[in-house]
């Protein structure tokens, strides 16, 4: 690569073999930095790792459909928009999904759901215990009812007493409160949804960073451990780690199925069944897969001597993982599809009885890469 004297009145091209010759170490080690990383930022099939820390680039291959590609610090990211991998969810979804996570909006949906403006400050309230006698902070101390928001002077046991208010039913069923309250109940329902959703997208992220220390774990210390326990062969016990990184792989998957979730429209009731009956099925293959790789691995570690019973793990587990893979293979693929197959299938009948879908919340994760990641762009060392 030849870049032109600075000097505007020289023509003179400089290349690598006047760089040697004539620049200082230092100078030349800065002059391959600036190189490397020209070479990068200019060619469209080329980018930076976005991990933190990281100075590796990655070439992609293109020609897919797939984005999500892996570098060698390990991070997956999807190279259209450089998230972290999101497959099957689209990039559009996961930026109003980030956004909304750190947007105020949710604040003042919590503001409106939870509080009311005091009738003589404005200033909003929280009512945290039982009664409706409500005072307002100083320097205002207002005393006011928390249901019609009138000033409690008025009130008392003639209303209802301090746990009720008859003046509130009676405006209430005159139509009096009818906006307020809807407004209130479509903040709160809105809230509540989202609330929903988010707790299980952010229990799968936390399960799958936790899967990903324990696998760490396992492939550093158990299982020699376990190799020697069992007078097994370490290659022998690649089942276990292939386990391992199929939870982590579904936990991420299942994590970005809840922002797709969110966003589904309410009105498609045939696409919401389908989704959240698929979605349900590789959530409850994920916990059974998990609990086995978990809690029955820990009696053979536990062993003083080799167990008959390690076979039939084995067994077990590998099972597990190959049916894990099929279940979350199916979502992904009706994701990707866009819920398309939905009228030819039966399942929707199966569908979950939950509120707004899935399954319960997320259990501790661990790691992999099962079909649901695609194939992957090749990764190129460079340093920034």
């Amino acid at each position: 690569m030849l870049e032109r004297c600075p000097d505007p009145s020289c023509c003179a091209a400089v290349g690598q073999d006047m760089i040697d010759m004539l620049a200082s170490d230092e100078d030349k080690k800065k002059y391959s930095r600036y190189l490397l990383r020209s070479y990068v930022e200019d060619n469209r099939k080329t980018k930076w790792c976005p991990a933190p820390g990281c100075e590796h680039a990655i070439d992609f291959a293109a020609g897919s459909g797939n984005f999500d590609v892996s570098c060698l610090c390990s991070y997956n990211f999807c190279w259209n928009c450089t998230e972290e991998a999101h497959r099957p969810v689209d990039c559009g979804t996961v930026a109003k999904w980030i956004l909304k996570n750190c947007a105020e909006s949710e604040n003042m949906n919590w503001i409106l759901a939870n509080s009311k403006p005091c009738p003589k400050c404005k200033r909003p309230i929280e009512k945290n215990q039982g009664c409706m006698h409500m005072t307002c902070s100083p320097p205002c101390k207002f005393e006011f009812c928390w249901l019609c928001l009138g000033a409690w002077s008025d009130h008392g046991e003639r209303t209802g007493g301090f746990y009720a208010c008859n003046r509130y039913e009676t405006a209430k069923q005159q139509g009096d409160y009818d906006e307020t309250e809807r407004r209130r109940e479509m903040a709160k329902n809105s809230l509540e949804k989202y609330t929903h959703y988010y707790e299980r997208w952010a229990s799968n992220q936390s399960s799958r960073q936790k899967a990903l220390a324990d696998l760490h774990q396992m492939q550093t210390v158990h299982l020699e451990k376990l190799s020697d326990i069992q007078c097994t062969p370490e290659s022998q016990l690649k089942f276990i780690i292939d386990a391992w990184l199929q939870i982590v792989e579904c936990r991420r998957v299942l994590k970005w199925t809840y922002a797709y979730g969110y966003y589904l429209p309410e009105h498609e009731h045939a696409k919401r069944q389908f989704f959240e009956y698929l979605q349900g099925e590789a959530e409850s293959g994920l916990e059974r897969l998990h609990q086995c790789a978990e809690k029955e691995l820990l009696q053979f570690l536990n062993d003083e001597s080799q167990s008959k019973e390690f076979n039939d793990f084995r067994t077990k587990l590998a099972g597990l993982t190959s049916v894990t893979k099929n279940y979350f293979e199916n979502l992904v693929r009706a994701l990707e599809n866009g819920l398309a197959d939905v009228d030819s299938h039966a399942a929707c009948s199966k569908t979950t009885n939950s509120k707004y879908g899935g399954g319960g919340g997320a259990s501790k994760g661990k790691s992999g890469r099962g079909k649901g990641s695609g194939k992957i762009g090749g990764s190129h060392d460079a340093g920034r």
